[in-house]
């Protein structure tokens, strides 16, 4: 079973639901089940995307800014989502970003010219799967996928953004 990089866009009403939620129920489960549409998966995507601009040498703001989207921010408060009924613990537990955190990282990767920093990508899949990391075997157009899943994430940003949600980050 492979890793993939998870979001979820909620409310903070949402948030406090689950936690009272969790306080509540002798499993301590939070009863986390947020909308398909209010979800999302990169796959490994961003992970690739993240390791060809450090080898790349690209913008450090860039790199930051793909980190923290994926990441979230150090002390959210959100221990009560650290439950099987979220993840399945293999890695850390989920992270929390806030509504300005969000709308912060959204304009952001709104400014991002993402075709110019996958100039240089190498242009056989082979090259181009090594340069992120992928390794052999990986099949389909690099540069495709990275586009469509970070394409993905800046629209779900925008949209959590546009409405106020908090977005909750982890590897699953």
């Amino acid at each position: 079973m492979a890793l993939t990089q998870q979001f979820a866009r909620v409310t903070p009403e949402y948030l406090e639901q689950c936690r009272a939620t969790a306080a509540d129920s002798p499993e301590a489960a939070p009863d986390w089940d947020p909308p398909p549409e209010d979800r999302l998966d990169t796959d490994w995507a961003t992970w690739g995307l993240i390791r060809y601009c450090r080898e790349a040498a690209a913008d450090a703001d860039l790199i930051t800014l793909l980190d923290r989207a994926i990441s979230g921010d150090p002390g959210g408060d959100v221990d009560f989502l650290d439950h099987v009924e979220v993840h399945d613990g293999f890695a850390g537990p989920p992270r929390l970003l806030t509504a300005a955190a969000v709308a912060d990282i959204a304009r952001a990767l709104a400014s991002v010219d993402l075709q110019g920093v996958l100039t240089d990508l190498p242009p056989t899949t082979d090259e181009a799967a090594a340069a992120c990391g992928f390794g052999l075997g990986f099949n389909g157009d690099v540069r495709a996928y990275l586009v469509h899943h970070f394409t993905a994430m800046r629209e779900f940003y925008d949209g959590a953004a546009r409405q106020g949600h908090c977005v909750i980050v982890w590897t699953d």
